[in-house]
């Protein structure tokens, strides 16, 4: 067993989020585990740009409302204890719902050969964001 400091939260870099996100390690696999967790806040309004991962993904919402969407134009909105899968290599998003706070764990593994597992893409349209706000 082993006992982990909790670590910094970091703001997340703008290259890759729109609005105020912020991000706390909890967890970076070391061998055999490839699994990296976080805690991600999001303000109101706040949300990832498009992205994708080489193993999936787990989204677990801890608080607040939230939106995941994929390039198909489905929508989910998310509320606290629920759990989305995002399969590997789907381009999606997720963010807080226009006027609520969201913070959801994230969960994910790193690729077999040590890669970053994440693909940033472009931000998601602000047209966009406000249909899936009405969904």
């Amino acid at each position: 067993m082993e006992l982990q400091p909790v670590r910094p939260t970091v703001k997340t870099p703008a290259e890759a989020f729109t609005g105020d996100v912020y991000l706390t390690p909890i967890y970076n696999g070391t061998g055999p585990s490839r699994m990296t967790a976080a805690l991600v806040r999001f303000t109101p309004g706040a949300r990832s740009n498009w992205h994708s991962h080489a193993v999936g993904q787990t989204l677990h919402v801890t608080e607040g409302v939230g939106l995941v969407g994929i390039r198909d134009g489905s929508v989910v909105r998310i509320h606290a204890g629920e759990t989305v899968i995002c399969p590997p290599d789907e381009e999606h998003w997720h963010g807080a719902a226009a006027d609520r706070f969201m913070s959801h764990l994230a969960l994910l593994e790193a690729k077999p050969d040590g890669g970053d597992p994440t693909t940033w893409l472009e931000p998601v349209a602000q047209d966009l964001y406000e249909k899936a706000n009405q969904q």
